[in-house]
């Protein structure tokens, strides 16, 4: 990873070490790790069942809105992630600072985090964790669309090169429907969602396009 900024290459080198310690502590059969730092749902700790049968004490604390996006569910679940941050991380963090790139990375991490906090409370009603770097991804996908929005791009699995401004309008719509009709089980779609709507908003922030302004404006 020569070639990659530093704050890239710390969170993808981060997201791998986690997710060794994951595997070397069975965290997907002990919940080791899990129990304390995935993101549970708000409320007080609470003994139940989660997808596999499991019986699980655990519940929500301030901390999991940052530590769940390190952890991930399985092999394909950080290869994806992780592919997509070496893809796009880089590119962002040239464009904005490592400084101010982390800031970002976070803030699409945390918003998303809330995004899924307030839709397990008050729609989906489960027990279950939320894990995973997805919701800042989506935020640098995101970024990627507004300020390269000519840049081709293409699903692995589609290979039709298509204007990055339309790849993100597509996947966000497809994650907007997928989420609201639950065809998706077990993916956090407005995790995603939110994730998008976080960096968004830095965006337009650094933009000066806010009624709060920034001290100087970083981006066109």
């Amino acid at each position: 990873m020569p070639n990659l900024p530093p704050v890239t290459r710390y969170l993808l080198i981060t997201n791998v070490l986690v997710f060794a310690l994951q595997l070397f502590l069975h965290d997907a059969s002990t919940f080791a790790l899990s129990q304390h730092f995935a993101l549970w749902p708000l409320g007080p700790d609470v003994t139940g069942t989660v997808a596999d049968g499991q019986l699980v004490t655990a519940g929500f604390r301030p901390w999991q809105v940052v530590t769940y996006a390190f952890m991930h569910g399985g092999y394909t679940h950080i290869l994806f992630n992780m592919f997509a941050l070496y893809m796009f991380g880089g590119v962002i963090e040239r464009t904005f600072g490592a400084r101010n790139y982390a800031i970002y990375y976070f803030v699409c991490a945390i918003v998303a985090a809330v995004a899924q906090l307030f839709v397990v409370k008050y729609f989906t009603h489960g027990f279950y964790p939320t894990l995973g770097a997805s919701g800042a991804i989506f935020g640098l996908l995101l970024a990627f669309g507004m300020l390269y929005p000519q840049e081709k791009v293409f699903l692995v699995f589609l290979p039709i090169p298509m204007p990055a401004w339309l790849f993100v309008i597509g996947y966000a719509v497809v994650e907007l429907v997928l989420g609201v009709t639950g065809t998706q089980a077990g993916v956090a779609h407005f995790a995603h969602l939110g994730g998008m709507v976080g960096g968004y908003v830095m965006i337009q922030y650094w933009r000066g396009k806010l009624p709060l302004k920034p001290k100087q404006r970083l981006l066109r």
